[in-house]
């Protein structure tokens, strides 16, 4: 294989780290997970800007019409990351990893509903298994420890508002460049986190040198390298590789959370989770499978 065709591959293992990663930043940040998702994007936003300008500098003047576009993603990741951050705090780092993870049904749902996409049995087949296993993690943990399934249902909740973020940016994208287009939404996604914040009541300020450098961390690592480590694979990869390669991002989590967390999966949980990973990747491979077959759909 030559550097050429190994490098989308590296980038893509880097980010599947770099993502792998963000449970462990909220745990380890002593603050509410809306403030950490608030400092990621704010950091990551004035770290990007350079890039932004450059790009206004070099690239055709944005067209206004489409700006809603990113403004709208960026509402949805604020929802997102407030959702998610906040259930790492009261569930499991696999857990809150894994359900937020099931944007792919999300998304192949609302293709359904409101794009009339044609969806397979194959499709069926692993929605009912995602589902099943996603059920099982939550439903066990409720019965459990009823704080623990608050938390899983948080994380599903982000799951939804990624989905919601990941069709309107298909469509944005058609009319914006990357660079700036996740620029705008990570200035969108930063006032909407900030609004948040403040309706919540929480600090902006206050917190120790350790958390400053975490905050700091997860904005370069999780949202800096992650996000353009996995956009570069996607520009040189099919779709049909990265995305279910994607799934690997759990499990992933679910070992690192063992020795940097102290968090060892019930049996339970490694069957839940399994079966779950099994039907999300059924799901990913049905749905790439109909967009080949209705390319203009």
């Amino acid at each position: 294989m030559t550097q050429t065709r190994l490098l989308p591959y590296i980038a893509l293992a880097v980010g599947i780290v770099a993502l792998s990663l963000s449970a462990m930043f909220v745990r380890w940040a002593d603050a509410p997970g809306p403030i950490t998702g608030f400092y990621r994007l704010l950091f990551f936003t004035i770290l990007f800007f350079p890039l932004f300008l450059y790009r206004q500098r070099t690239s055709a003047p944005l067209d206004k019409r489409f700006i809603g576009f990113p403004l709208l993603a960026g509402i949805f990741t604020a929802f997102d990351f407030a959702f998610w951050n906040t259930s790492v705090k009261y569930t499991t780092a696999a857990n809150a990893t894994l359900l937020g993870n099931t944007s792919p049904l999300w998304v192949a749902l609302f293709a359904l509903f409101f794009f009339k996409e044609r969806l397979r049995g194959f499709f069926w087949l692993g929605l009912a298994l995602a589902l099943s296993g996603a059920a099982l993690i939550v439903g066990t943990d409720f019965l459990n420890h009823p704080t623990f399934g608050i938390g899983d249902l948080m994380a599903s909740g982000a799951a939804i508002f990624y989905a919601s973020y990941q069709l309107v940016t298909q469509r944005g994208r058609a009319h914006i460049d990357p660079f700036r287009y996740t620029w705008l939404v990570g200035v969108s996604a930063t006032i909407g986190m900030m609004a948040m914040n403040l309706a919540l009541g929480n600090s902006f300020t206050g917190y120790s040198a350790q958390t400053w450098l975490v905050f700091l961390a997860t904005a370069i690592v999780s949202q800096m390298i992650g996000y353009l480590a996995i956009s570069y694979a996607l520009g040189h990869l099919p779709a049909s590789v990265v995305s279910p390669t994607l799934i690997g991002q759990p499990v992933l989590t679910t070992i690192l959370a063992i020795p940097l967390l102290g968090e060892i999966p019930r049996p339970i949980q490694w069957i839940g989770g399994a079966i779950a990973l099994a039907g999300i990747y059924i799901v990913n491979q049905a749905h790439l499978q109909n967009r080949r077959e209705t390319p203009n759909a």
